[in-house]
């Protein structure tokens, strides 16, 4: 007898072997598919919500309290991202500050949603008159520049993250709007409407069942859009001084505090700065994602 003995494989062996492939074939076949940057994208949006859900889970540092002893500290080992010109954490600061700037986009992200996809569904799906009317107004709001037609408002309704997230919400209906409308008045010229209103669908059953779910799905990427855009144009109110008031942490307030101080302090701007860029390119990211699959 040979001192080496074969082995046969057997049936779940080689079963096991051809679903072991197989799972490698089809992780390469995912990871293939999945852009790195749009990998990155997501961690980003992803940590900064978390940061707005639960910031006392990221930092042991108080984002109003300081010490004076540690005013203007540059980035080290105890604070990471160096401190505040009344020796607050500027990393704490950042990380709460993700609250008042997040929920702000959020905000005028819903005002633009809600009110500019009702404009637009209701002017694509109307007579001519009514329709004639809406998108005239649509034509005034998007002849203003954003940034001053949010001014204007906030004068009306007063500073704080509220009024002015509503105020960058009003300057995003009219995008919603024309682009709701665009896509409204495709879908009813599709073969499938006009069965469903030859088979006795009445007006408003086919623009909720057919009309409606095929033409918003380009609005779900253009509120990503308009996500980024909402945080920088909030965090330029804030810069200016109509978000929230001081102490509150808000990114466009830490930078405008931070430019006294930009050649002995640079960090007070740079951190900031630096969150503002990263999710506003990550919700971009997102948008062309979004934008790729649903065109």
């Amino acid at each position: 007898m040979s001192s080496f003995e074969t082995v046969e494989p057997t049936l779940a062996d080689e079963q096991q072997a051809i679903a072991g492939h197989r799972s490698v074939r089809a992780l390469r076949t995912v990871l293939a598919r999945l852009e790195l940057s749009l990998v990155i994208a997501w961690a980003t949006i992803a940590i900064a919500v978390a940061f707005a859900l639960v910031p006392f889970a990221f930092t042991r540092y108080s984002a109003v309290d300081g010490l004076a002893a540690e005013r203007r500290m540059a980035p080290g080992i105890v604070h990471w991202l160096g401190t505040d010109e009344l020796g607050r954490d500027l990393y704490a600061r950042i990380v709460y500050g993700s609250v008042q700037t997040l929920s702000g986009a959020l905000i005028a992200v819903g005002v633009g949603l809600v009110v500019g996809t009702f404009l637009g569904v209701v002017a694509g799906s109307s007579r001519r008159r009514l329709d004639d009317a809406i998108m005239r107004l649509v034509d005034v709001l998007l002849a203003l520049p954003p940034l001053l037609l949010s001014l204007s408002i906030i004068i009306l309704l007063g500073f704080g993250t509220v009024h002015a997230a509503i105020a960058v919400g009003v300057t995003s209906i009219a995008r919603f709007a024309r682009l709701s409308r665009a896509e409204v008045v495709r879908v009813r010229r599709s073969d499938y409407v006009e069965a469903a209103f030859g088979s006795g669908g009445t007006f408003f059953a086919v623009l909720w069942r057919h009309v409606l779910p095929n033409s918003l799905t380009s609005v779900v990427g253009l509120a990503a859009l308009q996500f980024g855009s909402a945080i920088l144009l909030i965090s330029t109110l804030g810069f200016l001084g109509f978000g929230a008031p001081p102490p509150t942490p808000e990114w466009g307030l830490l930078i405008s505090e931070g430019r006294k101080y930009i050649s002995t302090a640079w960090w007070m701007t740079t951190f900031p700065g630096i969150a503002v860029v990263m999710v506003v390119l990550a919700a971009n990211r997102i948008s062309r994602a979004l934008h790729g699959r649903t065109s």
